[in-house]
């Protein structure tokens, strides 16, 4: 089994690199690549989380101060948010009008998911590791 650090920063590397490739084969207008590829970043994700999970006995989050509610905060949005080019990337197959939406709210989820990213790692940065 990984360790929690390494499955953490692996899926979180991968989620990001499918990210690009679900925004590139998006451009691209290549559906039978982008669809699956949605699917396994959304995978890719909840994989991450999971691992992010197990990191955070590892440490006190609470010593890294304002950052630890900026970054769960921001986490929550940017999940919560994956819901939305899910939705308007359905609704394109009945109306190809949305499609300038589903590229903004795209556009936001890789957004908060990296500002997701950058929070977390400050967070960690300051955090006091808990002695195991």
């Amino acid at each position: 089994m990984l360790s929690a650090e390494i499955g953490f920063l692996g899926f979180l590397i991968l989620t990001v690199v499918l990210l690009v490739a679900v925004a590139w084969t998006g451009f691209k207008a290549q559906r039978r690549i982008h669809i699956p590829l949605v699917f396994v970043a959304v995978i890719s994700l909840a994989l991450s989380i999971r691992y992010a999970l197990l990191i955070g006995p590892h440490y006190d989050l609470e010593s890294a101060g304002i950052i630890t509610p900026i970054h769960m905060n921001i986490a929550k949005l940017a999940t919560v948010s994956y819901l939305l080019p899910v939705f308007t990337g359905i609704r394109i197959l009945k109306s190809p009008g949305v499609r300038p939406l589903h590229r903004k709210v795209a556009f936001l989820v890789i957004t908060l998911t990296v500002l997701a990213a950058a929070t977390g790692a400050v967070m960690l940065l300051m955090a006091d590791r808990v002695p195991q």
